[in-house]
This record gives structure tokens, C-alpha cells and sequence, in this order.
């Protein structure tokens, strides 16, 4: 079947919602128009509409809300960022709302609970059935950012000895079964899971073969208690599309899927470049001036409070500013372009942490290439440097001074964008979230001091 929405050739995107269509539902929600509403939303995926929720300001939203209410479902509610996600629930009919959540897996729902409190979260809780209720009930027992908030605990087992013909047939007497499931997960007695069987495999079989001789090598299993990132790096790693959850006697309690823990992964990557912007990561296209403002303030002012260090620095060598006051105006080549230098190896030290590639294993390794990098890197800018001085001032000393300098910036940012990160890491702290502020106060500071320095050192 093919798509009726409309593509948008500027964006570039062939997946995102066209600026057109967005001004038109911005119209039909200001002009309180609910059936050209329907009509524009009725193609659209339902991961579509929760981007356009997302985009409309506070109030057009309320008012989305109040003309679309009754075809906001469990799919749409799942896919809207959890920072808006809240005010949407506040603003939907409770009939609404719980025709929505009982069509949700319960890893969606306790999703949807978590952040909540009092009143909202006991809204959710009374539409669910009993034996959905205590799932998702046990579920928050389990830490956040850990896999038992991460699974789902609707699961498809069977028993090892069972055949294709069997499974089948029991799938298709069954009700109850998740709307989207990979696996059927074989358990002994006590529940432990053995093994898993593809869907594809297990279709692509005669009635009379056994499970046991159709289990994926790729099977592991997955403690409920284990960090959620430490989940989605694994997925990552070996390939999976679903590993049964475990409890700490090994019975099977739930089950991850690929879908979840690639949400993790974008979510962690999301995280560590508003924090290595220094923005907050309830950050928002729809938020307003104000709201933008408060996020980004306190930031702003750790590095109004950073950067008076090299305030301090150049108030040191005024003198020598006083003397050449050529200075000045080339200050800002040396520290700017090894804040460059710095942010460079800063992101792909984040980025190498992250993803497990930058490790104790290799830090040394990769902290030598660093080094050298920034040699390297420091000598092909000053040798630039120094020609552009000596034919710009005629003054060879200076051209030096700026040489020096600059390598020696060079080679402190490559070092500092690894060794804050892995410091960081090591004292159990998220690298992302200051690093960027320590390198760019360091690469300033050691600029203004190794210029300034050896300029008063050679030049005066």
C-alpha cells in the first residue's frame, strides 16, 4: 500500500511530516475544525502524529487534543516524548485514556507510569485487568534503568519437548499473545529458559520436528536487575531481536525486544549531546523562550564562573598585553583553535565510552594516539601560524611564539578531550556532562598562559 502523506523535497526528509501539512493542522486546530483534522491525521502513522503533537506549541496542543481526543490510542500515547507526554495524558478523557493504556504491552505501560505520581499513575492502574495490573506493579518494584523496567511480561514459551505442530496450534488457540513477538522461548519445568526458536524458523518446519532441535545459538539471557544501557550494548553487539529476562533464580520473567532497547540507545546518544552542549535533556523544539531559558542558565553560568580562569590568566601578563599590543588581537587564534581540538577528541572519547570501544584495555593506546595526534596537528598549524605572522608583522620571533603556542595547546586538548572523559568515567560519573566545560576552560586557559608566557619570556 503506498503512502498518501505528502513528501517534503526541502527537508530532505522523505519520512518526516511536510511544513505544509503541519500549517494546515495548525489551521484546522485554530479553527476548531475536528473533521479536517481527522482527514489530514487519517493517513499518518502513529509514530508521525506524536511527532506533530510534539511540534505544536502548549496551547495548539491542548487544542489538538480536545478536537483528536477519541482516536489518540495506546500507539500514539507510547510514541510521544515522555517529556511532553505527561501534560497530554493530563489533558485526555479518562474513558480515552484507558481504552488507550489496555491496548498497550506492559512494557509500554510501565513506560508510562513511571514518571508519574498520585492520581495519574492510579488513573492507569485502574484500566488495566488484574493480572496486567500486578505486571506492571512488579515491574516498578525493579530499579530504573534496569531491564525489569525495560520488558515486557507478556512471553510466548513452550516446553522443549514439544513439536512445530504443536506450537503452532497452541499460538493460534491463544488470545493473549503480544501484538509483536520474535521468539517462542523454550522452559523446563521450573521455568528456566533452555533456549529460543525463531518465528521464521518455526514456520519454515515440518509439523513433527522437536524445539530443541531448532534453537538459535544467538540465546542468552538477560538478569532483570542489569542496567538498561548495559541491555541495549548487548542487543547492539550480538545481533539479538529478543532475550528472555531472569530473575535472580534464573526463571524466566519477561522478555526484551529489539525495538526497546535501539529506544535506549537513541535515548543515551540524545543525552550525550545535549549534555555535551550543555543543554538539559528535557529540551524541547515546542518549549517556549522562557522555558528554554531556565534549561540553559545554569549552564551558562558554570562557564561565566570557567571562564573568569582566563580572565585571571591574561590579567596576569597585562603588562606584556600593555607592551605588544599586538597580542590581543592574536590571543583568540591559540585558545579558540585548541577549544576546537579539544571538542574533537572530547567527542570521540564520549563517543568510544559509550559504545564500549574505548575501555582499560585500550586507554593507553588510545590516550598515546591522542598525543600524537595533536603533535601532529599542532606542528601543521604552526608552521601556518608563524609564515602568516612573519608576512603579516615581519617580526620572526613572534611568528615562534605563536608556533610554540600553538603546539602546545594542541597537544593539552588532545589530551584533555580523552583524559577528562576516562577520569570521569572512572569516578562513576556521566562523561558527557561536564567534560565539554573542563576542556574548553583548559584548552583557554593553557592558550592564554603558553602564549602570553613565552611571549614575555622572548619578547620583552
Amino acid at each position: 500500500m503506498t503512502d498518501p502523506r505528502p513528501r517534503d523535497p526541502e527537508s530532505g526528509d522523505d519520512f518526516a511530516p511536510t511544513r505544509g501539512l503541519i500549517a494546515e493542522i495548525e489551521d484546522s486546530v485554530d479553527a476548531g475544525d475536528a473533521a479536517r483534522l481527522d482527514a489530514l491525521l487519517e493517513p499518518l502513522h502513529p509514530a508521525d502524529i506524536a511527532d506533530l503533537i510534539e511540534q505544536l506549541t502548549p496551547k495548539r496542543r491542548a487544542g489538538f487534543v480536545q478536537l483528536y481526543s477519541r482516536e489518540i490510542d495506546g500507539e500514539i500515547l507510547s510514541e510521544i516524548d515522555e517529556s511532553i507526554r505527561e501534560d497530554v495524558i493530563a489533558l485526555l478523557p479518562a474513558h480515552v485514556l484507558s481504552d488507550a493504556v489496555r491496548e498497550m504491552d506492559s512494557d509500554d505501560v510501565v513506560d508510562l507510569v513511571e514518571d508519574l505520581e498520585g492520581p495519574g499513575r492510579e488513573t492507569i492502574l485502574a484500566a488495566l485487568d488484574h493480572s496486567d495490573r500486578a505486571a506492571v506493579e512488579q515491574s516498578l518494584t525493579y530499579p530504573e534503568y534496569s531491564a525489569g523496567r525495560l520488558m515486557q511480561s507478556e512471553v510466548v514459551t513452550a516446553p522443549e519437548h514439544w513439536t512445530v505442530g504443536e506450537t503452532i496450534d497452541f499460538m493460534r488457540s491463544e488470545e493473549w499473545l503480544p501484538d509483536q513477538f520474535y521468539h517462542v522461548i523454550l522452559v523446563d519445568p521450573r521455568r528456566h529458559p533452555i533456549g529460543y526458536v525463531t518465528l521464521s524458523r518455526l514456520l519454515s518446519m515440518p509439523r513433527a520436528r522437536r524445539l530443541r532441535d531448532l534453537t538459535e545459538d544467538s540465546f542468552r539471557t538477560i538478569n532483570v536487575l542489569q542496567d538498561e544501557g548495559e541491555v541495549a550494548y548487548a542487543f547492539n553487539q550480538y545481533h539479538l531481536i529478543s532475550a528472555p529476562v531472569v530473575d535472580a533464580d534464573g526463571r524466566l520473567v519477561g522478555v526484551i525486544t529489539i525495538d526497546d532497547a535501539m529506544n535506549v540507545l537513541d535515548e543515551e546518544h540524545e543525552e550525550d549531546v545535549l549534555r555535551l552542549a550543555g543543554v538539559g535533556e528535557e529540551s524541547h523544539v515546542s518549549d517556549t523562550a522562557l522555558q528554554t531559558a531556565r534549561q540553559r542558565l545554569p549552564w551558562l553560568v558554570a562557564n561565566l564562573f570557567t571562564a573568569s580562569l582566563s580572565a585571571m590568566v591574561i590579567t596576569m601578563f597585562e603588562n606584556t598585553i600593555a607592551a605588544l599590543v599586538t597580542l590581543a588581537a592574536l590571543m583568540p587564534i591559540v585558545a579558540s583553535t585548541g577549544g576546537i581540538a579539544g571538542t574533537q577528541s572530547l567527542a570521540v572519547s564520549v563517543r568510544g565510552l559509550a559504545t564500549r570501544d574505548l575501555n582499560k584495555g585500550n586507554a593507553r593506546r588510545v590516550v598515546t594516539r591522542e598525543l600524537f595526534a595533536g603533535l601532529l596537528n599542532g606542528l601543521g598549524l604552526a608552521i601556518l601560524l608563524a609564515s602568516g605572522a612573519f608576512l603579516l608583522f615581519g617580526d620572526p620571533l613572534l611568528g615562534m611564539v605563536l608556533a610554540a603556542a600553538m603546539i602546545v595547546n594542541q597537544i593539552v586538548a588532545a589530551l584533555a578531550g580523552v583524559l577528562i572523559p576516562l577520569l570521569l568515567s572512572r569516578m562513576g560519573l556521566d562523561p558527557a556532562l561536564a567534560s565539554g566545560t573542563f576542556v574548553t576552560t583548559l584548552t583557554d586557559v593553557m592558550g592564554f598562559f603558553a602564549f602570553l608566557g613565552l611571549a614575555t619570556w622572548v619578547l620583552l
